[in-house]
């Protein structure tokens, strides 16, 4: 007996130092990586779908869309659209249907490095970022100031480093830019400067499209080389809710696609304010206004790259305040996920838009409840998922990192589980059962820790005393020192010298 329990205590310690081991080994294997496949959550039965898709294409056909440009009238009209005795600009069912049938389905969305690359449709789910924030939450003092320029390259080269961070849209706007022009410029030269991943940005006037693809090509190498190769995507809302169409957004919209940019074409339309206060009606409304905004794209050009961006926001009608986190914001959106894979529409929603306005136990629920909801909807593109705070009006560095992290947390839900010969482990529970009595150290435990576990590295997982005696520190102060870190050290170097030289002298830059 005792020999026995030396031994198990011998085979005990050894099980322990090769876990220890293993763990301080760089990881072989991701078990939680982007691109995960979607679709397990439908909050809508097929016949919702049905009705809720039946009620949208009556809405565009005998509501239609007000203050539509006039060329975008006429195009429609020469592809079988009307306009009612109302002067709205109404589309038959059939020309709806038709233009969804001819519509893009698939296409890449490219970064500057082609390992970012990835394809858009399906259920493949991927995380990013978006959002218009006028404020960060800064770092030494945990209070909100005004975002600046050096903000949103911080944040790029933040996300360079994050795996979770599929995309960068900039996150935060430059308030310290005043000129419409120079803002555009210096938005993109921030992105340029920081990351190669895929990018995303707006453009306040079409005629600021062409300069700064120009720009995208000198630093592509070549007249042309964007459209080759287009690796940032323009976020254009022509639909002002309820049922209008924006002039300027129609015309940046042309603009973009004389020259290749994948459009995101992005409806935000609020409950009870801009849509209706109902589930069910707010979805019929705004996917009525993004078929509208598919409409706007295809009639000029069928089947050019659109992500159908349907996002249907909340907002708490006591007050009239915008809500980003909650039940419903993530019900919707990922309903919102759902109508569009059923169309076979690349897809765009938003999540983790935190109403918190701290690093807080409130900001990971409303974050954690959205992302999941929305990745395991498997919608393509989930916007705002990193960083986003105080109802979109602040972005966080610390929630950066916390979000990239709770990320891998939702991929690996969405993953799910293998079963399979190995994964259900008969031969491993009979060497246990026969052998020392225990899994620690096995070669099935040992290659399962690999395979099927995230580990993460801002979660404290310590008994109380370890936390105590390592300062007791919160996930706020941890993403804090990582961020410092982060920032500290990567400082990449994406231009080349000749050609920021060149956009320096076309260009009033000011990073």
């Amino acid at each position: 007996m005792a020999e026995q329990r030396k031994r198990t205590r011998r085979g005990r310690i050894s099980s322990r130092e090769a876990m220890h081991e293993l763990r301080s080994r760089p990881p072989e294997y991701d078990p939680c990586p982007p691109g995960q496949v979607g679709g397990q959550y439908r909050p809508l039965s097929d016949d919702q779908v049905q009705d809720i898709y039946d009620t949208a294409l009556r809405i565009l056909s005998e509501l239609g869309m007000g203050e539509s440009p006039d060329v975008l009238t006429q195009q429609a009209i020469k592809c079988g659209a009307e306009v009612n005795e109302l002067g709205r600009l109404c589309f038959p069912r059939a020309m709806v249907e038709d233009i969804v049938d001819g519509a893009a389905k698939q296409f890449v969305f490219h970064g500057r490095d082609s390992s970012y690359d990835f394809e858009l449709g399906g259920d493949r789910v991927y995380f990013g970022t978006g959002g218009a924030a006028v404020q960060t939450l800064d770092m030494k003092t945990g209070l909100y100031r005004p975002s600046t320029l050096k903000d949103l390259y911080d944040f790029t080269r933040l996300i360079d480093t994050l795996d979770n961070v599929s995309w960068f849209t900039r996150c935060c706007i430059a308030t310290d830019v005043p000129d419409n022009f120079d803002l555009d410029i210096n938005t993109v030269y921030a992105l340029l400067r920081g990351t190669t991943k895929p990018t995303g940005t707006s453009f306040t006037l079409g005629s600021h499209v062409d300069p700064i693809i120009d720009m995208f090509d000198w630093v592509l190498g070549g007249e042309g080389k964007f459209q080759e190769r287009p690796f940032c995507k323009a976020h254009i809302s022509p639909v002002i809710s309820p049922l209008r169409y924006g002039a300027d957004a129609v015309e940046v919209a042309l603009a973009c696609m004389n020259r290749g940019v994948p459009i995101n074409n992005i409806v935000a339309a609020q409950s009870g304010a801009t849509s209706p206060a109902t589930i069910a009606g707010m979805l019929a409304s705004t996917l009525a206004e993004t078929l509208a905004a598919l409409i706007m794209i295809n009639i000029f050009k069928p089947g050019y790259p659109m992500i159908f961006s349907n996002w249907p926001l909340v907002i708490d009608l006591r007050t009239g305040a915008f809500a980003g986190g909650g039940g419903e914001v993530s019900l919707l959106n990922a309903g919102s996920a759902l109508l569009t894979n059923w169309l076979g529409l690349p897809s765009g929603v938003a999540s983790s838009m935190a109403d918190s306005k701290a690093v807080d136990a409130q900001m990971g629920m409303e974050k954690a409840l959205s992302a999941l909801a929305t990745g395991l909807s498997g919608a393509n593109m989930v916007y705002e998922s990193s960083g986003m705070m105080a109802s979109l009006l602040g972005a966080s560095f610390e929630a950066f990192l916390i979000d990239d992290e709770m990320l891998s947390h939702v991929y690996r839900m969405i993953r799910g589980i293998e079963v399979n010969e190995e994964t259900l482990g008969f031969e491993a529970i009979r060497e246990a059962i026969t052998g020392e009595g225990h899994f620690l150290g096995g070669t099935h435990t040992m290659n399962a820790m690999q395979k099927e576990y995230f580990y993460p590295k801002l979660s404290d997982r310590e008994e109380p005393k370890t936390w105590g005696d390592l300062g007791a520190k919160d996930m706020w102060q941890r993403a804090n020192e990582k961020a410092t870190e982060i920032l500290a050290n990567h400082h990449p170097q994406y231009l080349d010298p000749a050609v920021d030289k060149k956009i320096r002298d076309n260009f009033n830059i000011l990073l």
